[in-house]
């Protein structure tokens, strides 16, 4: 800006000119100063707030809490895991072990919890990411590890059949536990069988000690079974645990069910459901009549001992080389070969209760019906006893839970 200056003007004119030039310049630079922002001004104290206030606004409402907490060690491994959301809901619970795979479970109560949807195993280390937004879709995240506890007590199951065997229709899966179990629903759930085609497998309980599945009839020809042993972690009895992670697969055979008549001293031999062989058998002599029922071949021996004092029968007998064996019961009772029995096959009973087929010594004669039968026959092949003077086997004397009826085998 450019002022002349007044000719002729007084001190005081020019001083007052003076006073002015500094209240202009003054003026402007308050204008600058406002518009740039930088200012300590009512304006910019308020512009200020307004960010503050915006910035406040973008923080999710939304808590989350995990349990345990984090870096906690000696975790249980069942009802300690727990994921909440307050003033929001869980979007995304994302929980890994140590091996990097993902644990399931389910958000529930309209998005305010989340729970494993099983037990955790044992002497594990965890990571837990959990996600939860406010009303206003805005997101809180949490994050926590922890370690469960080492067991000093420890089960397993021993199991039939074996993982990658091909059995009979008949075959259950049967576990013995090690140890007695006292909390059989944890146990059960940890156990998972799938099949194709699909059918339904139920578990029952013989005992403390042992579990065995099966479906309600005779399993299908050609059925697969996988069965998830997922015991690493269930507390099976108080401070308990197992330790058993496994999965185990089998295939069902071609359906071979043979039916022993007692009375009639024949076994007809059933091929997917057609008549296939027909044998002449003995069974057992009065006073040690052959179990009536279902029973399933659980093991077979090409050459065994049989000793009767093993099964309290005394000394009646000992033969060291009973070939073609094939054991039905736990308590003793078999399909075998018999080269001692003259001509009682076929025409009347004299055995102590098991099922004798024609055989030679030694079991070196392929062509005689005990060896024929062996080599025709698989471990879960069915043999049914009917028409014999005796009560029905007991479901859990070998593996024979199909002398159950469903409604009982499910209850």
């Amino acid at each position: 800006m450019n002022v002349r200056p007044i000719r002729g003007a007084s001190v005081d004119a020019r001083a007052r000119v003076r006073r002015g030039l500094a209240l202009v310049a003054g003026a402007l630079l308050v204008t600058l100063t406002a518009c740039g922002g930088s200012g300590s001004g009512p304006e910019s104290g308020g512009g200020k707030d307004k960010d503050s206030e915006q910035a406040g606004s973008a923080q999710s409402q939304a808590v989350v809490t995990i349990a345990p907490k984090d870096g906690a060690k000696s975790v249980d491994t069942s009802g300690t895991l727990k994921v909440a959301a307050s003033r929001g809901t869980l979007t995304r619970v994302v929980v890994k072990d140590d091996q990097g795979t993902a644990i399931p479970g389910t958000i529930t109560g309209g998005g305010t919890a989340w729970t494993p949807a099983g037990h955790l195993a044992a002497a594990t280390t965890y990571t837990v990411h959990a996600v939860a937004k406010d009303s206003a879709g805005r997101q809180a995240a949490e994050d926590s590890s922890f370690t469960t506890l080492t067991p000093k007590n420890t089960f397993v199951g021993t199991f039939t059949p074996e993982d990658g065997s091909t059995v009979g229709v008949g075959m259950p899966f049967s576990l013995r536990f090690t140890r007695g179990i006292t909390h059989p629903e944890d146990v059960e759930k940890a156990i998972r069988i799938t099949t194709v085609p699909a059918v339904d497998v139920q578990g029952h309980w013989f005992g403390n000690d042992r579990l065995d599945f099966r479906p309600e009839q005779y399993w299908k020809a050609g059925t697969k079974v996988t069965v998830r042993l997922a015991l690493d972690g269930v507390e099976g009895r108080p401070g308990v645990y197992g330790k058993q992670s496994k999965t185990v697969s089998f295939t069902i055979g071609r359906s071979q069910v043979s039916v022993v008549d007692a009375g009639k001293h024949t076994m007809k031999v059933m091929r997917d459901g057609k008549l296939f062989k027909t044998l002449p058998v003995t069974t057992g002599k009065p006073g040690y009549e052959t179990w009536n029922g279902q029973m399933v071949i659980s093991e077979k021996l090409t050459v065994t001992r049989m000793n009767s004092e093993t099964v309290g029968y005394g000394g009646e007998y000992d033969i060291k080389d009973v070939p073609h064996a094939m054991r039905l019961t736990t308590s003793g009772t078999f399909v075998h070969g018999n080269y001692w029995g003259g001509g009682a096959f076929g025409n009347y009973n004299a055995s102590h209760g098991c099922v004798g087929i024609r055989d030679v010594r030694g079991g070196h004669d392929s062509g005689v019906p005990a060896a024929w039968f062996f080599d025709h026959s698989m471990i879960g092949d069915v043999v049914v006893v009917k028409n014999s003077h005796d009560g029905t086997v007991a479901p859990d004397n070998g593996l024979n839970g199909w002398n159950m009826s469903w409604d009982k085998w499910t209850a």
